[in-house]
């Protein structure tokens, strides 16, 4: 299996800084829909990335992360509706609130690998959900919340852009760094062989268990985010059906390639809103493409890239 490791180099990180310096211009050059879409595709980018955390860099079959977004999306808008408390205060609870929820979830699921691990998981993420879905003194139920207060900083359009934007870049940069530690090395040496590790030592519960409360944290960042670009919070964001469309984009952007997720992101949110927009079956659409890429792309469209890529140079240099 390739190592996910090599695939980080002086290149992309340079085009990386030049994307993000292009992403900053955004507002000032675009329409505001397309400031809108690009606002929700980093939101989701995070939130996949944050899967492939445990996904694609830790091979944990982890079925339902639907459910840490959820947690902290919910969190937000309950402390910004329910409560006094400052705004900070409602965004820095939500990461803690997920990953206590991936805690929870994760210290039982850990002890199970594979298949068992996923299906467990769902169990318990379905639990979650269906409480958020029928306690409508606190949730609302299946109507959510909606007209969540926000600060003025973060109200606006491109306001609200441009902290979406701080917020993502910090954290996938805070994500590759976990990746690339000894930390990261070492969850990827229990992907590759559990087994193995196990026998020379390595705490094989306690690493997934950190890594499960980390990809959770990272995916309550997400959902406070996404109050903020969306102004409410329903239970379909805890539903199963999200955390599939979620695995969906780190298997077609390249599980085994950091940026993967967010191109899968990109991808799936651009054609939900465009197809999306002339027919209501766009799914049949990302269902074909899907197929196209798990019998002819299985390292996703990124692995496509890099392919060519070195084709290229190799051809350069013969």
């Amino acid at each position: 299996m390739n190592n996910p490791n090599s695939r980080f180099s002086l290149p992309h990180i340079a085009a990386s800084l030049i994307l993000l310096a292009a992403m900053g211009c955004a507002p000032l050059l675009l329409s505001r829909f397309s400031v809108y879409l690009i606002t929700g595709i980093l939101v989701t980018g995070l939130l996949a990335t944050s899967l492939n955390l445990v996904l694609g860099f830790g091979g944990m079959y982890q079925f339902h992360h639907a459910v840490f977004y959820g947690t902290g999306a919910y969190c937000t808008a309950l402390l910004l509706t329910r409560t006094s408390l400052p705004a900070w205060a409602a965004f820095v609870s939500a990461p803690i609130a997920a990953a206590l929820m991936g805690l929870v979830i994760g210290a039982i699921c850990c002890r199970l690998s594979k298949l068992y691990f996923g299906m467990l998981q769902i169990s318990l993420g379905s639990l979650v959900w269906a409480i958020v879905y029928r306690w409508y003194g606190l949730t609302g139920g299946d109507d959510g919340i909606h007209g969540i207060p926000l600060p003025a900083l973060l109200s606006g359009g491109k306001s609200a852009y441009y902290a979406v934007l701080v917020v993502v870049a910090l954290c996938l940069y805070l994500l590759y760094r976990i990746v690339q530690s000894p930390f990261g090395r070492i969850f990827q040496a229990i992907r590759d062989n559990p087994v193995r590790c196990e026998a020379v030592g390595i705490p094989v519960y306690r690493h997934q268990l950190v890594a499960q409360v980390l990809a959770a944290g990272f995916a309550g960042i997400a959902g406070a985010l996404f109050v903020v670009l969306e102004g409410s919070v329903f239970p379909d964001m805890l539903f199963w059906t999200l955390s599939l469309e979620i695995l969906i984009m780190c298997l077609l952007g390249g599980w085994f390639r950091f940026w993967g997720p967010m191109v899968g992101a990109a991808i799936v949110v651009s054609l939900r809103t465009y197809v999306g927009a002339y027919t209501e079956y766009w799914t049949l659409i990302l269902g074909v493409f899907l197929m196209f890429i798990i019998f002819f792309l299985p390292d996703g469209v990124l692995g496509l890239i890099d392919r060519l890529a070195h084709r290229r140079s190799g051809a350069a240099l013969s």
